[in-house]
């Protein structure tokens, strides 16, 4: 048997070798977006240090002592002239936390800062907390926005029933977070994303309005709302401005994924939805956009998913899911889109502005019909033969 320390070098240069990897866009795709051949964070880029006693005498046979089970569902902004994510890890004991990792391209050799986020918790404890969506908000403060999850004290018998309600944090160096109080409203809230800029002099958030836990009941779409203080944020007043509709890929629900960007054209939205299949949810994404005038005013929504799970991606802790709450866009018009596949693994997939803009402005939207469907194929099928 090899001696600890010898074991524990080719331990390091194994995992070197993972985080150096290169990672090179796939060939043949949609001409939207280009994904690409690796992820780029699994629970395996995870720190070693987080999961190993390096000491021998304590650990001789160098087992990790404290083991992870994936990394998704990333807060994503431009830090430093880096490339930052702030990933959801997953622990083997099902707890999730908050943790930072950069990239000097936003494609590959993404690292973990030293430490996981120390994140305060609010005066009544949480038992998890996933999902964070990241803004920098023309207050100053940058702000993430996530799902607290509490066990439900109206059914203590029952252990599978849960509570969420938009859990506020706010920091300037990604470091330190304070933490402010949750979102209070009349529904549960677990998929909230703020708005990078004042609207009418207030904050403004994207809502998803869920009667249950997991069930949506009579929450509508995705909602918007005006709140006066974030330091005290209370929805008063919500509207649904992209609804759910039988028959198509957000029947089930729907959610803003992170928050919108801006371009000439009107707001660019990336949003998740959801259908039930026989084998269980199916988590896409789509896109649509929103008036520059009135951000509660769609201008344009393609039919139909934007992206899906493909291949690898479809396999891992729940199946069929392709999931985002973060995106970069580049000053010259690059956008890194960070989705995670399965709730196991990140991926990035790359496009531009200009290319999302045209996407949404020039693709047919969802006639929620098969006539209206078939019509469109046709039409399209007698301009490519005039």
């Amino acid at each position: 048997m090899e001696d600890f320390a010898t074991r524990v070098k080719a331990l390091r240069e194994h995992h070197e070798q993972l985080l150096s990897r290169k990672n090179q866009p796939l060939e043949w795709g949609n001409g939207i977006y280009e994904k690409y051949q690796y992820p780029i964070l699994t629970a395996e880029h995870t720190p070693l240090e987080w999961k190993y006693d390096f000491n021998e005498h304590d650990n001789p046979y160098l087992m990790q002592r404290i083991m992870m089970n994936a990394t998704l569902n990333s807060g994503a902004i431009k830090w430093n002239d880096k490339y930052v994510l702030v990933v959801r890890v997953e622990g083997a004991d099902r707890k999730s936390f908050f943790a930072v990792a950069e990239s000097p391209n936003g494609i590959d050799n993404f690292r973990f800062w030293k430490e996981p986020i120390t994140m305060p918790d609010s005066e009544d404890p949480t038992t998890n907390i996933y999902d964070m969506r990241i803004t920098k908000h023309e207050d100053g403060w940058i702000y993430g926005v996530f799902c607290a999850e509490r066990h439900d004290p109206s059914q203590p018998n029952n252990l599978s029933a849960a509570t969420a309600t938009a859990a506020i944090a706010r920091t300037k160096d990604l470091i330190n977070w304070e933490r402010l109080p949750d979102l209070k409203a009349k529904s549960q809230q677990r998929n909230v994303v703020l708005h990078p800029e004042f609207v009418d002099g207030k904050y403004a958030f994207y809502t998803r309005p869920q009667d249950g836990f997991i069930d949506t009941g009579s929450g509508g779409g995705i909602g918007w709302a005006l709140v006066d203080d974030i330091t005290h944020a209370e929805i008063k007043e919500e509207k649904i401005i992209n609804a759910r509709h039988y028959h198509t890929i957000c029947e089930v629900k729907n959610g803003e994924g992170p928050h919108p960007i801006k371009t000439p054209k009107g707001w660019l939205h990336l949003a998740h939805g959801v259908r039930g299949t026989a084998d269980g949810l199916r988590y896409v994404l789509y896109m649509y956009m929103t008036s520059l005038e009135d951000p509660t005013q769609v201008i344009a929504q393609p039919g139909g998913y934007f992206l899906v799970p493909e291949g690898d991606e479809y396999l891992g802790d729940v199946m069929n899911v392709a999931f985002a709450n973060g995106w970069i866009a580049d000053e010259d018009g690059k956008v890194f889109i960070y989705y995670a596949s399965a709730d196991t693994r990140m991926h990035v997939a790359t496009s531009t502005i200009d290319k999302l803009v045209d996407y949404c402005m020039n693709t047919p939207e969802d006639g929620l019909t098969t006539t209206a469907s078939v019509e469109t194929i046709k039409k399209l099928i007698k301009k490519n033969t005039l």
